[in-house]
């Protein structure tokens, strides 16, 4: 049998390998990413199921919703394209996108950060006007 030739993983040891829950790695199978095969009751995973979780958590880490990391699985999963053309177009149009709202979230977080630090300094000023006011004098 091909599964007893690999090496293979438990859903315990990549919970402990990635600091997953089991039940993260069990969600992401009932969304469709990981589909490990079945050794009676246990799970089993091989190395490509390790690296679809990889590409899940490192698409996660960036942002990226659970359909677009997906469709690039499913992309990476397809043989007809030797030389991923298809899948690289794909993860390029998807970071430009990402980077582009970071970006914006980046100006949107500058602005606000200006702005909260101009409040604060109004109150500030404020507050040590209205302590002086209160000062008796000498």
């Amino acid at each position: 049998m091909e599964i007893e030739k690999q090496p293979f993983w438990s859903i315990s040891d990549l919970s402990d390998e990635f600091g997953l829950s089991q039940r993260a790695i069990r969600f992401y199978e009932n969304k469709g990413l990981l589909t490990p095969r079945r050794l009676g009751a246990n799970r089993v995973y091989n190395y490509q199921d390790k690296a679809r979780l990889k590409l899940i958590l490192r698409g996660k880490r960036l942002g990226f919703s659970l359909d677009d990391i997906r469709e690039f699985i499913a992309l990476y999963d397809v043989a007809l394209d030797p030389d991923q053309q298809e899948q690289l177009h794909y993860l390029l149009k998807m970071v430009q996108s990402r980077l582009q709202q970071l970006k914006k979230q980046q100006e949107d977080l500058i602005a606000t950060i200006s702005e909260l630090g101009s409040i604060e300094q109004e109150c500030l000023f404020h507050i040590n006007q209205a302590g002086q006011a209160r000062k008796p004098a000498p």
